[in-house]
């Protein structure tokens, strides 16, 4: 049996089709989100922009994770689009968050979570999620996400807290001012991604004191104010995912080992292992 998989954000989509051989062929898209695009822009943008790139026969089943697909609309909507491009195909949406946790966990239990652009977590029973802790978004929460690490790193350079060697850095990395700075985050749109770009510079200079105290501190704040919080997390494996989780393995080590947590499997993103997990 043929599947395809997506695991889609608001910014790109990552699709995997496994044929009946079992072989697997990966495909970007730009990401699909219905608080972004209509019904009418997704069909067009799966017919122009995946389906030629598959030169596959189409699957028999496809299993579509993504952002917003908590909301019961959201999904029959999504549900709609997929079967009109996919006639012959059974469909199964789902969040993101149970992506990384089929992806990380299996069918094992254990506590998944997502730091990339944004953070999530949730405690997984091996079947589905059955406790999270409620999200706030950029502007209030997501601690140790992407959006959150850059916004330090703003607040560093606005503040003039960076030591003259940072400087230099961030200058000859982003070119920008004060007032681009200010009116990106407060008056364009997708505040959020422009953040999240510029967590790239703790990537690129970790090993600098004030580099490790921002992204410590960053992923000091997801522990304590999500992981701390489920009682589960003493019993069961953390397990992570994400751009931020991926480059930050050492310090999610270390912070496991000071809360007595035990740390799980960390990926980059959630796609090779839903591939495992669905083709089983």
């Amino acid at each position: 049996m043929a599947i395809l998989i997506a695991d889609s954000g608001a910014t790109k989509c990552e699709w995997c089709y496994i044929g009946d051989n079992g072989r697997k062929k990966k495909i970007l898209t730009q990401g699909i989100s219905l608080y972004f695009l209509s019904p009418d822009a997704i069909e067009t943008l799966l017919l122009t922009a995946l389906i030629p790139k598959m030169k596959l026969a189409m699957p028999n089943a496809v299993h579509f994770y993504g952002t917003g697909m908590g909301n019961a609309d959201n999904v029959k909507q999504m549900k709609k689009v997929l079967k009109r491009v996919f006639p012959n195909a059974t469909i199964d949406i789902n969040t993101d968050l149970l992506a990384a946790a089929r992806s990380l966990c299996g069918t094992q239990p254990g506590i998944a979570c997502i730091l990339g652009t944004g953070s999530n977590s949730g405690f997984y029973n091996g079947k589905k999620i059955v406790k999270t802790r409620p999200g706030l978004g950029y502007v209030l929460g997501d601690e140790g996400s992407g959006a959150y690490l850059g916004k330090r790193v703003i607040q560093h350079y606005l503040y003039e807290m960076f030591d003259n060697e940072l400087l230099v850095r961030f200058n000859e990395k982003f070119n920008t001012s004060r007032i681009e700075i200010l009116d990106k985050v407060y008056k364009q749109p997708l505040p959020n991604r422009y953040l999240a770009s510029f967590a790239i510079f703790l990537a690129e200079n970790r090993g600098h004191y004030m580099i490790e105290n921002i992204v410590e501190d960053g992923l000091n704040e997801f522990f304590f104010t999500h992981l701390y919080k489920y009682r589960e997390a003493w019993s069961h494996p953390i397990h992570f995912t994400g751009s931020v989780a991926y480059g930050c393995k050492d310090v999610l080590s270390d912070l496991c080992n000071a809360y007595e947590l035990e740390l799980g499997n960390v990926s980059k993103n959630p796609m090779d292992g839903l591939a495992k997990y669905h083709n089983a």
